[in-house]
């Protein structure tokens, strides 16, 4: 019975650090250009701004009252690694706060994510810890003992995502990768980044927007008389 309870699997195997270091220097919204998968929802939002965070995604699912797991299996956790919370549909009380960030930064875990609110923003803050959630809520999860699953198939704002992915999260948002996606993902953006630094140079030099990306054509052959 207890394995219907909780559902406890081992830490998956990390990504590549080389290719965590060229993710890093992406950005959510520019892999937004041309993939379609992994996003969170925008209502996951980063706490503190001004974070980027690479990692290999660590997943947890818990019910609502309960963060008896979160808990136990946040020392698993570490250096590498970013963990994301299922909160199985509970978008009212708060299991990660205060003493959760404190532990997590201790052991150098990378950032987090909650699909749902966080609690303790000041004390957050104060560790400078990354971290998204849905926003803020004084309603906290207690010790119940009920169940979870660790490393397991999760949903976060609406992306289905498995331990092992990769992460990148910033102030657009969160992006789960999976990993046979990632290298060719990971050379789509470095290159629509480095288009993207060329078209910002010509902006500035006095192109006009539409010019460049053709809307000013198409408008025009629409209207002509």
């Amino acid at each position: 019975m207890s394995n219907l309870i909780y559902k406890l699997n081992p830490m998956p195997e990390k990504i590549p650090q080389e290719k965590l270091d060229r993710l890093a220097k992406l950005e959510t919204a520019t892999i937004g250009h041309f993939y379609h998968y992994g996003f969170a929802a925008p209502a996951i939002q980063p706490v503190l701004p001004g974070k980027v965070v690479v990692g290999t995604l660590a997943t947890l699912a818990i019910p609502g009252l309960d963060s008896t797991l979160l808990h136990h299996c946040l020392s698993q956790c570490g250096p590498g690694y970013f963990l994301a919370v299922d909160r199985l549909g509970d978008t009212k009380y708060a299991c990660w706060g205060g003493g959760v960030t404190r532990m997590a930064a201790m052991i150098g875990l990378e950032g987090g994510c909650v699909d749902g609110p966080h609690t303790d923003t000041a004390e957050i803050a104060d560790q400078d810890f990354a971290m998204w959630s849905r926003g803020a809520s004084p309603v906290t999860t207690r010790l119940y003992n009920t169940g979870g699953g660790f490393n397991v198939p999760v949903s976060i704002g609406g992306a289905a995502v498995l331990p092992g992915y990769a992460v990148l999260a910033d102030d657009c948002g969160v992006l789960f990768i999976a990993p046979e996606d990632l290298d060719e993902v990971i050379e789509r953006g470095e290159f629509l980044t480095e288009r993207g630094r060329v078209n910002e140079a010509k902006v500035t030099g006095g192109l006009h927007l539409g010019e460049m990306s053709g809307a000013t054509k198409m408008v025009e052959e629409k209207t002509k008389g």
